[in-house]
């Protein structure tokens, strides 16, 4: 009998090394196809979503893209500013500046010997009288000192016709409005071109400087503001007037109003409307 109980000891040892064995290859099966199911399902969210930070930086560049195009289109939209910007002082008068359904009149306005022509004190359309000689004259002496000072100057637009005026003027409102015209050009029967006084004035080989702001900051700019009174003419829209002269600062245009009342309105420092006292 002892024999017996020996080997059937044995044999269930067998059997239970057996289970054990067969116990440990079915756990280590089990965790192998785990981290294989894993593995795969890693790879396949890898192919199928972009990670955080890919993420985030396809919304930054997305949302630049976007921005860019916003901006583009802002730019496309909206017009720029102009070159020459003016001050508080100097934005557009209600109406122009102009006296709401006035009539020409059938004589030129004179105060103190000065014909008058701004938006309150038009001229006739009838007026006439050509380029002045008196202020022809006067141009060619300042011209001469100014060459031997270094400047060519060119008295590139004088007389002008209310024909031409009017032609000039709507050919402006057509391009850039009514009311940028008329902070820069005059309506027929109100430009003192009409006077056959008033000379725009530019540099010799500076022609695309000649009516702009840049021009009074140029050396013969700068002499003829400082220089010009002497031959009877005054800088007629100054910086910072428009409220007062009706046009924005021009630096080209000179009116010829004779030697001593030149000097006068340059020593005041102030417009020919100032001056006279008919602002």
């Amino acid at each position: 009998m002892k024999r017996t109980t020996t080997y059937g000891n044995k044999n269930n040892s067998k059997k239970k090394y057996i289970w054990i064995g067969a116990s440990v290859v079915v756990i280590i099966a089990a965790v192998i196809a785990v981290f294989i199911y894993l593995n795969q399902n890693d790879e396949k969210n890898q192919n199928a979503e972009p990670a955080p930070a890919e993420e985030e930086k396809a919304g930054q560049e997305e949302t630049a893209k976007t921005e860019e195009k916003s901006s583009t289109a802002t730019n496309e939209e909206e017009p720029t500013e102009p070159k020459d910007q003016q001050s508080q002082e100097e934005q557009p008068l209600e109406n122009g500046g102009y006296i709401e359904g006035q009539v020409l009149p059938t004589e030129p306005t004179i105060v103190e010997g000065v014909v008058i022509a701004n938006k309150k004190y038009p001229l006739p359309s009838t007026y006439a009288p050509g380029e002045s000689e008196s202020a022809r004259n006067a141009f060619e002496l300042m011209a001469k000192d100014a060459r031997e000072a270094g400047f060519e100057l060119v008295a590139f637009s004088t007389y002008r016709s209310f024909e031409y005026q009017d032609t000039l003027y709507n050919n402006y409102v057509n391009r850039d409005g009514k009311e940028n015209a008329d902070r820069y050009s005059a309506r027929p029967g109100y430009s003192e071109h009409q006077t056959g006084l008033a000379f725009d004035i530019g540099e010799k080989g500076k022609e695309d400087l000649w009516l702009t702001e840049e021009f009074g900051e140029t050396e013969a700019g700068k002499w003829l503001v400082e220089n010009a009174y002497k031959y009877g003419f005054i800088l007629r829209y100054p910086k910072g007037k428009e409220a007062i002269t009706g046009y924005m600062y021009e630096s080209w245009h000179y009116r010829y109003v004779g030697l001593h009342l030149a000097a006068e309105v340059k020593e005041a420092g102030v417009t020919l409307e100032e001056y006279l006292g008919i602002e």
